[in-house]
């Protein structure tokens, strides 16, 4: 039995209350959808401006007589934030501007959002006297950092204002587990990826963006060479690591931050690959089209691995070994979706 089974065991014997910013959107959407499979009592938040409604109607029609009460706001909004935070146990902040190259278009909006916001969550977390505060990072702290696999002590320069508001929301959690005993656990996420991500639109990722394109019978575009690499992490990964960061056992006032990924580098080209591989399977009639090339885009990193020992000794977190079948299992819902000609989820 792995440390999330028993985690998983314990809520369900014991259920506590959780908020989750973000819940109507793609990350956001399956942790609540996995706290509510435990019999947890979950508080959603999302202003939609990325998330999706249908997001949060598929979890509530899974589990219609679970205790989930979603409220429409912003977390730039304090009022909002203390109001959410009533009676909370722990907190899952996934709500953000979640986007490089918007950041790069709208660095303000980046700034309000994911560090206003967040300062916002955590002083209302703080005075809830919440057990602890659970946040959404990412890897693009890492800036041009080139030791690889890229460990949470490293640091490079930051190449976007996403970058830089991320490496600020941790920097603001560990001042309040410092000055306040809020205790404080920030993931970093690489490559997510799974059901329920947005495949539209000049922001959207990669793979939701590329498996779209092949069910729907056009070229997928690469940026630069293909030879860029990243690790890939499936959304049930993310899902696992918030849970363990949440529950485990740490000392009082406690700050960390974690990677949260597969350990593993994939390049665009074996990517695209992979996902070719798999379309026969998934949907038999449809051809493959070659993938088109065309310029690098403005603040990318060329390459980047998650170095995953600290969360795997920590945590006890387990990553899904088999990223092939992830992938397939991933096509396999958006065509289910593309079939039914529903409208595709937005990412969060």
């Amino acid at each position: 039995m792995t440390q999330y089974d028993r985690t998983k065991e314990e809520l369900q014997r014991s259920p506590k209350t959780w908020l989750v910013t973000g819940a109507a959107g793609f990350i956001g959407s399956h942790l609540v959808e996995t706290l509510l499979e435990l019999g947890q009592k979950v508080i959603g938040l999302d202003n939609y401006s990325t998330g999706y409604r249908r997001n949060v109607e598929e979890v509530q029609e899974r589990f219609p007589r679970r205790p989930f009460r979603m409220v429409e706001g912003d977390i730039r909004n304090l009022a909002t934030c203390v109001e959410v935070m009533r009676g909370v146990d722990y907190v899952l902040h996934e709500a953000a501007d979640a986007s490089v190259p918007r950041s790069i278009d709208d660095p303000l909006t980046a700034n309000e959002v994911n560090v206003v916001g967040t300062l916002n969550l955590l002083k209302a977390a703080r005075d809830a006297r919440v057990r602890r505060f659970v946040f959404a990072s990412s890897s693009a702290v890492y800036g041009d950092a080139e030791a690889l696999p890229l460990r949470e002590a490293d640091a490079g320069s930051p190449l976007s204002p996403y970058a830089v508001s991320k490496w600020t929301d941790e920097k603001y959690a560990e001042v309040f587990s410092r000055a306040f005993g809020l205790e404080t656990i920030g993931l970093r996420y690489f490559n997510v990826f799974g059901p329920r991500q947005d495949p539209n639109g000049s922001y959207a990722a990669v793979i939701p963006k590329w498996i779209h394109t092949m069910i729907s019978g056009a070229r997928c575009v690469v940026n630069g060479d293909g030879e860029t690499t990243r690790d890939f992490c499936p959304v049930s990964d993310v899902v696992q690591a918030n849970l363990l960061a949440a529950t485990a056992p740490f000392d009082p006032g406690v700050h960390r931050v974690y990677n949260v990924g597969a350990g593993r580098r994939t390049s665009l080209n074996e990517l695209h690959d992979m996902l070719a591989a798999a379309l026969p399977r998934v949907l038999p009639a449809q051809s493959i089209q070659p993938r088109q090339h065309q310029e690098f885009r403005a603040g990318d990193v060329r390459h980047s691995q998650a170095d995953i020992a600290g969360i795997v000794a920590d945590l006890g977190y387990t990553p899904t070994s088999d990223l092939r079948l992830a992938l397939e299992e991933t096509m396999r819902w958006y065509t289910i979706q593309w079939k039914a000609n529903l409208v595709l989820a937005r990412t969060a």
